[in-house]
C-alpha cells in the first residue's frame, strides 16, 4: 500500500509522516525484547518504579473506557500492555503487544514512539497514525524522565476515541508527574548517592519569594534583596557580564559599577561562608555551582511537560524586585508560559495558566480558553467579565491626544 503523504494534517503528524518515509506502512512492529528481558526491566531499574504508579493510578479508568494502558522504555519498546480484555484483543493484531518495538523510525507515526521522538506529550487520532493496521486506534503518551531530565520511558493510553479525549492528556501528565516524584525520591534513597564524583550544583530558588533562597546539601541559606538580584541576573548569563552591564540590570545605572562591586565583594563572603560551592568569578561577572528553579520549569516547558511546570510555579521571580534585569527575567518567564499554553490549545493547560495570578491578568489566555470551553460552561461568565476588565483597565492606562498636547 502507499504510504501517506502530508497534505491536510496537523503539522506536528505531517512532520512525522516526513520521518516515516522509509517505514512500510504494511509492516507490524519486531517484537525485541524477550521474557527474560521483559522481566529484568519491569523489576528493577525506573520503569519498576513507575510500574505501580501507572496500575494505580490509569489502569482501572482505562479499562472502564474500554482502553488499554502501555509503557515502553526509553528506545520506544513496550515493556507492559494492559487494559480491557476486548481492547487488548484488537490490538495484539497490530503487534501492540509486551516486547514490540514501537519507536517512530520502526512503525510510523504513534503516540508513544512520537512522544519520544519529540520528547512532549502527542495525541494521535486513527487516521494520523503511518501504518494501515493502526489506523483503527487513537492513542495518547507522555514521556517519562529522570531527574536530570533524560527520556526514560513513555506511558501510553490506546484504544477508539475516548483515548484522545481531553482529559486524557492532563490524566496522563498527572500520572508522569507522580511517576517522577517517586523516581526523584528513589534517587535520593540510593545508598551511593554520596558518593558521587562530582558535587551537585546549589539550587537558586527564585520563584515567588521576595528575597532568593540557595539551597546547600539540604540547607537553606536566606540572601538579602541585592545579592537575589546580583545571582538572579548572573544565573541567566551564562557567559557572564561586564561590571556595567550587570550594574545596569541590577540598579538601572550602567555607571554604578562602583556600588555593584562593592555588593558582588560582599556577596562573596555570604558565599564563602555559607555556599562554597557557588563560585562568583570577574571579568566578566559570571557564577558557577549553581542552578535555578526557573530553569527548572522552563525546561518541563521546553518538553511539553505544560501541567507539570504550572504546578511548580509558585509566583513570578522576586516579585518584589524592580532591577531591570530580574523584570526582564520575570517577563520571559511568563511569555514563555503564554505561549507554551496558548500553543498546545488544551482546557487542561490553560485552565491551569489562569488559575495562577498571571495567568488570571492575561487576556490572551483568559481568551484562548474561552475558545476552547463548552458553551454551557459555568466559567464563561467569569473569564468574559476578567477579560472586559482588563481590557477597560489597559484602555484606562493609555494615553489620549488631545488638540495643542504632544504624547
Amino acid at each position: 500500500m502507499r504510504a501517506p503523504r502530508p497534505g491536510s494534517v496537523r503539522p506536528l503528524v505531517a512532520a512525522s509522516w516526513r520521518r516515516s518515509a522509509s517505514v512500510d506502512p504494511d509492516s507490524t512492529p519486531e517484537v525485541t525484547l524477550g521474557a527474560d528481558e521483559l522481566d529484568a526491566a519491569r523489576r528493577s531499574g525506573p520503569l519498576a518504579t513507575l510500574l505501580p504508579i501507572v496500575r494505580r493510578l490509569l489502569l482501572d479508568d482505562s479499562r472502564a473506557a474500554g482502553c488499554i494502558v502501555a509503557v515502553g522504555d526509553a528506545a520506544g519498546r513496550l515493556v507492559f500492555v494492559d487494559g480491557a480484555r476486548h481492547a487488548r484483543r484488537a490490538a495484539e493484531d497490530m503487534g501492540f503487544v509486551a516486547g514490540a518495538d514501537w519507536a517512530e523510525e520502526h512503525v510510523g507515526t504513534s503516540a508513544p514512539g512520537t512522544a519520544l521522538r519529540l520528547d512532549r506529550p502527542v495525541q494521535i487520532r486513527s487516521e494520523e497514525h503511518y501504518a494501515t493496521a493502526v489506523k483503527p486506534f487513537s492513542c495518547s503518551a507522555v514521556p517519562v524522565h529522570d531527574t536530570d531530565g533524560r527520556p526514560i520511558g513513555v506511558v501510553d493510553v490506546t484504544g477508539d476515541d475516548r483515548a484522545v479525549e481531553r482529559h486524557t492528556l492532563p490524566l496522563l501528565a498527572a500520572t508522569v508527574a507522580a511517576a517522577e516524584a517517586e523516581l526523584a525520591l528513589a534517587t535520593l534513597r540510593r545508598p551511593d548517592r554520596g558518593r558521587t564524583t562530582a558535587p551537585e550544583d546549589a539550587e537558586l530558588v527564585l520563584l515567588g519569594a521576595d528575597t532568593a533562597v540557595l539551597r546547600v546539601d539540604g540547607r537553606a541559606v536566606a540572601l538579602s534583596a541585592r545579592h537575589s538580584e546580583i545571582l538572579a541576573v548572573l544565573a541567566t548569563a551564562p557567559g557572564g557580564l561586564p561590571a556595567a552591564d550587570l550594574a545596569e540590570a541590577v540598579y538601572g545605572d550602567p555607571g554604578a559599577t562602583v556600588t555593584v562591586r562593592a555588593e558582588v565583594v560582599r556577596l562573596r563572603r555570604v558565599l564563602a561562608a555559607s555556599a562554597p560551592r557557588v563560585t562568583l568569578a570577574s571579568r566578566p561577572y559570571r557564577v558557577g555551582g549553581v542552578r535555578t528553579d526557573v530553569d527548572g520549569v522552563l525546561a518541563a516547558l521546553d518538553r511539553g511537560a505544560r501541567l507539570q511546570a504550572v504546578s511548580r510555579y509558585p509566583g513570578p521571580v522576586l516579585p518584589a524586585s524592580d532591577a531591570p534585569g530580574v523584570d526582564a527575567l520575570r517577563d520571559l518567564v511568563r511569555s514563555r508560559f503564554r505561549e507554551a499554553v496558548v500553543s498546545d490549545g488544551s482546557a487542561a493547560a490553560l485552565l491551569a495558566w489562569a488559575g495562577t495570578p498571571d495567568g488570571a491578568e492575561d487576556a490572551r489566555v483568559l481568551r484562548a480558553l474561552l475558545g476552547v470551553l463548552p458553551p454551557r460552561s459555568p466559567r464563561r461568565a467569569g473569564l468574559v467579565a476578567a477579560v472586559e476588565a482588563l481590557d477597560g483597565a489597559r484602555a484606562a492606562a493609555r494615553p489620549t491626544w488631545r488638540p495643542g498636547s504632544a504624547w
